[in-house]
C-alpha cells in the first residue's frame, strides 16, 4: 500500500465518508496501518517500548470520528500502547493532555473546517504538533507495513478532559478579573457562542455560562457532524453573517465563533461587526503586546498595510510578515524567540492565534479567552480597533497552472513580474515580504505567490479607494496575458 497521497501538511486528510458520493480513503485498514506505524515512528522518538508509552486519543463532532477513534485505539493496544480515551474534543485540548495528563503523544482526529465526508489524523507531542517531515516518516514506515503486535494489550482509560480544560479556561478568567468562580465574574455580560455543530458548544455551557454570562442566543451548540446549519469556519461568509445577524438579535455584547475542532475563532462585537481576519489579529496583538513592549508579531503574508501600521505605531510593536500556513507562522516565531527575539504571538489571517504564554498552540478556545477577560476589564474592544485602517476593496483570484512542474513555474513567473513591477515607476516591490511578491500602489497593495500544496497561484489585492483592484489589475494584465501556462486567467 502507499499512503503518501493522504499527506495534508502537517496533518493526514483524505475522504472517509462515501455519503457525499467520493470512494473512502481513509479505510479502515489505511487508518489501522497509519496508526500502527505512528507507534513506530513514537517508540524510535521517544526511546521507549510501546508497553511504556500512554497515548490520548480524542475527536471533533465529524460523523465518521467514532468509526476512526475505534480502529485508532486498537492499532494502539494492539501493540501494548496504553490509550487515554478523551472522547469529543477540541484539537488544543488533545495536545494539552501531553502537559496536564502527561501523555506521550495524543492523537486528534479532525479535519478542520473541511467538507462533512472528511476526516484526518492529527498528532501532537508536548513540544507541540508534528511537523510535515515527523508525517512523511510515518508514512513511510505505513507504506512499509511496520507495524507492532504484543501479546499483552494495551489498557483503554475513558477521561473527559473538556471537563478539565474548561476548568483551566475559567481559572483563567476569575484570575485575571480578581474573583472567584463563585464569585460570577462574567455576571452581567451577555457573550453567545456559534459553535456551528462542531466540538465547540461547551464554551459557552462549561466556560462562559458557570461564570455567569448570559448566553441565550447561542447556537448550534450541539455535536453533528453533518454541519447543518453552515460549515464552522470564521472565514466563511455565511458562518460570519449568521453569528453577525445572532449578536444584534440578541443584543449581546460580544459573539464568539469557532472552526470544527476550535483552533480557530473569530469574534464579533457588540455593534455587529466582524472582528476578523486583520481586526481580529489587531486584537491579538494588543493583547500579546501587553507586558511585551516592542515585542514582534508573525503574521502570515496576506495581512493589509493597515494592519502594519496598527502594530506599529499604534501598538509600539514590530510586524513581521511571512509565509502563509499557520505552522509556518508559529516555527518562524519560535525561531525568533529561540534568536533572543521577543516575540509573544503567532497569528494566521485565517484566525490561528498562537500565544507564547501558551506554548505557541494554536487555540481558538485560548484566544476568545483573552478576549473575554479584556471585555471583564472594561476594555471598549471598538474604540481599541478605530484607529486600524482598513481596506475598502480586497480580493482574491486564484491562477491555475497547467504545467507539470507547476512549482518551478511558478517561481519563474514571480522572478519576472518582480522585474516587470520594478519598471513601474509608481509600483513600490515591498522589502519586508518574504513570500512571494508583495507590491505597494497607489491605491493600495497586491501579493502573488505561490499555494502551499496547490498548482495555483493565488493573487491578493486590497484597495484605499473605490475601484482601485480594477485599476491595479489593469496594470499587471499585459504581464500575464504574455504568460503561456495558465489556465484562462479569472481577470
Amino acid at each position: 500500500m502507499n499512503y503518501d497521497h493522504l499527506k495534508s501538511g502537517t496533518d493526514i486528510r483524505g475522504v472517509a465518508s462515501d455519503l457525499g458520493g467520493k470512494e473512502i480513503q481513509l479505510t479502515d485498514t489505511a487508518v489501522y496501518d497509519i496508526i500502527s506505524a505512528f507507534v513506530v515512528w513514537l517508540c524510535k522518538k521517544t526511546k521507549k517500548q510501546p508497553r511504556e508509552l500512554t497515548v490520548a486519543v480524542g475527536h471533533d463532532s465529524r460523523i465518521t470520528a467514532d468509526r476512526i477513534a475505534d480502529i485508532s485505539k486498537n492499532a494502539m493496544t494492539d501493540a501494548g500502547v496504553k490509550v487515554l480515551d478523551c472522547n469529543l474534543c477540541s484539537t488544543p485540548a488533545m495536545f494539552m493532555t501531553t502537559i496536564d495528563l502527561n501523555a506521550d503523544a495524543a492523537l486528534q482526529i479532525t479535519a478542520s473546517h473541511h467538507p462533512f465526508d472528511r476526516n484526518g489524523l492529527k498528532f501532537f507531542l508536548s513540544n507541540g504538533g508534528l511537523d510535515g517531515k515527523d508525517i512523511a516518516e510515518i508514512l513511510l514506515l505505513a507504506n512499509q507495513g511496520e507495524k507492532i503486535q504484543s501479546t499483552v494489550k494495551g489498557e483503554i482509560q475513558t477521561v473527559d478532559y473538556l471537563k478539565i480544560y474548561a476548568k483551566r479556561l475559567r481559572t483563567m478568567i476569575a484570575q485575571a478579573v480578581g474573583k472567584e468562580e463563585t464569585d460570577k465574574p462574567l455576571s452581567g455580560y451577555h457573550i453567545i457562542v456559534d459553535a456551528g455543530n462542531g466540538a465547540g458548544g461547551f464554551y459557552a455551557t462549561d466556560v462562559l455560562e458557570p461564570l455567569g454570562a448570559d448566553i441565550s442566543g447561542s447556537q448550534f451548540l450541539e455535536p453533528d457532524g453533518m454541519f447543518p446549519n453552515h460549515i464552522p469556519n470564521p472565514e466563511d461568509a455565511v458562518a460570519m453573517q449568521s453569528i453577525c445577524h445572532a449578536v444584534l438579535q440578541s443584543k449581546a455584547d460580544l459573539g464568539l465563533i469557532f472552526d470544527t475542532d476550535v483552533d480557530r475563532a473569530g469574534c464579533v462585537g457588540k455593534d455587529g461587526k466582524e472582528i476578523n481576519r486583520n481586526r481580529l489579529i489587531a486584537l491579538a496583538s494588543y493583547i500579546a503586546l501587553n507586558g511585551n513592549a516592542g515585542g514582534t508579531v508573525v503574521t502570515d503574508s496576506v495581512t493589509s498595510d493597515g494592519l502594519k501600521k496598527f502594530i506599529e505605531e499604534n501598538l509600539g510593536g514590530v510586524h513581521y510578515r511571512y509565509r502563509r500556513g499557520y505552522k509556518n507562522v508559529i516555527n518562524k516565531a519560535e525561531e525568533l524567540c529561540e534568536s533572543g527575539i521577543n516575540c509573544p504571538l503567532a497569528i494566521e489571517t485565517s484566525g490561528h492565534a498562537a500565544l507564547r504564554e501558551n506554548y505557541f498552540l494554536d487555540d481558538g478556545a485560548y484566544l476568545v479567552t483573552k478576549i473575554v477577560i479584556e471585555l471583564a476589564k472594561g476594555t471598549d474592544i471598538a474604540a481599541l480597533l478605530s484607529p486600524l485602517e482598513m481596506p475598502v476593496e480586497e480580493q482574491e483570484y486564484r491562477l491555475k497552472i497547467t504545467k507539470s512542474d507547476f512549482k518551478s513555474y511558478g517561481q519563474t513567473v514571480i522572478e519576472q513580474f518582480e522585474q516587470f513591477c520594478k519598471q513601474n515607476p509608481d509600483f513600490q516591490v515591498a522589502d519586508d515580504n518574504r513570500e512571494g511578491i508583495r507590491v505597494s500602489t497607489p491605491n493600495g497593495w497586491f501579493l502573488l505567490r505561490m499555494s502551499v500544496h496547490d498548482p495555483v497561484m493565488p493573487f491578493n489585492f486590497e484597495s484605499r479607494i473605490p475601484g482601485g483592484i480594477e485599476k491595479d489589475v489593469k496594470s499587471v494584465r499585459s504581464f500575464f496575458a504574455l504568460c503561456n501556462g495558465f489556465e484562462p486567467l479569472p481577470f
